[in-house]
């Protein structure tokens, strides 16, 4: 098995492109958008008039050993494009990416970035793994009453912040009260999807920006069977490296 792209763009212009990026692997051209309406995920919001009519909505599809499809992702705007790593993350797969360790009071931490690398429309992912120390719990976002974990992104201009996935939290009864209550006390994952800003404004103001700092901040309370402990604040950061995107069509003379 290899890996090989497919557009609806002729065949010079991918030679070109591929020339001018150094891609090694094949890039193979869509004559009439045949393959790509097949899959029924031809734009039908350009006019067969236009120009720019054949190219696709934008997505992934995830294909088994079966060519069977398990997974489909698909962004709002053809200027977005999910990164293949951090839709891995958000299937549960392992991914080949180093982390930064961090002991917090009565938890251990281990982020990373999904990718170091984001252009304008990049979607990219933080992700935390937690580890709850022993016979401890922190509560769950959805937990009424108590203060639930979250992790707070600073925000910056040109870095959109979306929604963050946690999994399925455990039923923690708090004899007492007689209460049940969502938390987490085994290792569990915290995926925070961002993304780079796709208009054009932004793609012009971060047109000199080689790098980006995003720094966020996690805060939980832990609690035992006896005692609830102090809500902390853990500082994190992660850098990425800032890419223009590459807007030849042709190549120049």
């Amino acid at each position: 098995m290899g890996l090989a792209a497919i557009s609806y763009d002729p065949v010079p212009m991918l030679a070109a492109f591929a020339a001018r990026r150094g891609i090694a692997f094949p890039l193979l051209s869509d004559a009439g958008s045949a393959t790509i309406t097949r899959f029924g995920i031809l734009n039908t919001t350009v006019p067969a008039s236009n120009q720019l009519y054949g190219y696709p909505f934008p997505g992934t599809f995830i294909v088994n050993r079966e060519s069977i499809v398990t997974s489909r992702f698909f962004e709002e705007a053809y200027q977005e494009r999910n990164t293949i790593t951090s839709v891995l993350v958000r299937l549960g797969g392992r991914v080949d990416v180093s982390g930064t360790k961090t002991s917090a009071p009565h938890a251990d931490i281990t982020s990373f970035v999904t990718d170091r690398i984001a252009a304008p429309g990049t979607h990219f992912s933080l992700v935390l793994d937690v580890v709850p120390g022993k016979g401890v719990h922190v509560y769950a976002p959805d937990a009424s009453g108590y203060r639930p974990i979250a992790l707070t992104v600073q925000r910056q201009a040109n870095l959109v912040v979306r929604a963050a996935q946690f999994p399925k939290s455990e039923d923690y009864f708090f004899k007492p009260l007689k209460e049940h209550v969502p938390v987490f006390s085994k290792p569990f994952r915290l995926i925070q999807d961002l993304a780079l800003d796709s208009s054009r404004a932004a793609e012009a103001a971060l047109k000199d920006i080689t790098t980006m700092t995003i720094a966020a901040s996690l805060e939980y309370q832990a609690c035992d069977d006896k005692v609830c402990f102090s809500p902390q604040s853990v500082p994190l950061s992660w850098t990425i490296e800032v890419k223009p995107l590459d807007r030849e069509r042709i190549p120049k003379q």
